[in-house]
């Protein structure tokens, strides 16, 4: 199977209610907020997911949840995190018996772990699940990644092996270009913080978390249509935002998830640990969203 994505495939926060369990309302209204944007596929149990705090039961939820509120009108992207590789081979197993398109491989928490380590535990996983399969290569984040010539060199051993999720600057992303351009297809992450040049460079498209999901959308529309000062123009409307959340994951995670919450209506209840939301940061994101406005659920 080979995939064609491409535009702006957000990634799910995590809402809880006030008992500290999933909240199922809040996880389809946001669903139903980005179908609402016309977005080109979705995507769950990422960082922004807060999948460290998840329990396997929960991120089989999770992902239960958005392929019923999808309803078969899109695709879904799964992220596949875990221990160990038995442990991710297990879990793409079961993403795949309940419908994921393709997945989403991180490298296994354990530290101290090489790129050789790392290359090993994606060819493990590589090897024995069937979906067309993106690793996640965010060393800033995640601690560990590959070169671009160990990315190359894992993709013609495994040709299901056939996108890449950086999380890296346009310059570092035009160079994973440069070499894979013509062997992958490769997103870019980090808010989106480089969106337009992101695409410039040669990237697929975006998979952000949802907040911007409106704006991104149209940006990439822009894109599309050739109209390159208009999504410049759109994109440094909001670059004061993007910024603002994408100090750090657990930063994102408590302003971002926010700034989606205010625009939608909903109240965020956080799962430790968490970190703690400032006054100022929440007036930054009460003007933010009031500037934005609501985000369509229809």
């Amino acid at each position: 199977m080979t995939v064609h994505a491409s535009g702006v495939w957000p990634i799910l926060y995590s809402f809880f209610n006030a008992n500290g369990n999933l909240d199922r309302d809040a996880m389809k209204r946001q669903v139903q907020c980005c179908l609402a944007q016309n977005i080109q596929g979705l995507a769950v149990l990422g960082l922004a997911t807060e999948i460290n705090k998840l329990s396997q039961d929960e991120q089989l939820q999770i992902l239960r949840w958005a392929m019923e509120d999808l309803e078969g009108r899109l695709p879904l992207v799964v992220t596949v995190s875990g221990v160990d590789s038995a442990t991710q081979i297990e879990f793409a197993r079961q993403a795949s018996d309940l419908g994921a398109s393709w997945l989403i491989l991180q490298p296994p928490p354990r530290r101290p772990l090489d790129e050789e380590e790392c290359f090993a535990h994606f060819s493990e996983v590589m090897n024995n699940i069937n979906l067309p399969v993106a690793i996640q290569n965010a060393p800033e984040y995640l601690g560990v990644g590959l070169s671009a010539p160990k990315i190359l060199d894992l993709k013609l051993r495994h040709p299901n092996f056939q996108i890449l999720k950086g999380e890296g600057s346009a310059v570092q992303v035009e160079q994973l270009v440069h070499v894979l351009g013509k062997q992958m297809l490769i997103f870019n992450g980090r808010g989106g913080i480089e969106l337009v040049d992101s695409l410039r460079v040669g990237c697929a498209g975006l998979i952000p978390a949802p907040e911007l999901i409106d704006r991104q959308v149209q940006i990439y529309q822009f894109w599309r249509k050739g109209l390159l000062e208009e999504a410049e123009n759109l994109h440094m409307s909001i670059l004061p935002m993007i910024v603002f959340n994408m100090q750090t994951i657990p930063h994102l995670i408590c302003y971002g998830k926010r700034l989606l919450a205010a625009r939608l209506g909903l109240t965020v209840y956080d799962r430790p640990p968490f970190q703690t939301p400032t006054n100022f940061g929440l007036q930054k994101i009460s003007e933010f969203a009031t500037r934005l406005g609501p985000l369509s659920q229809e």
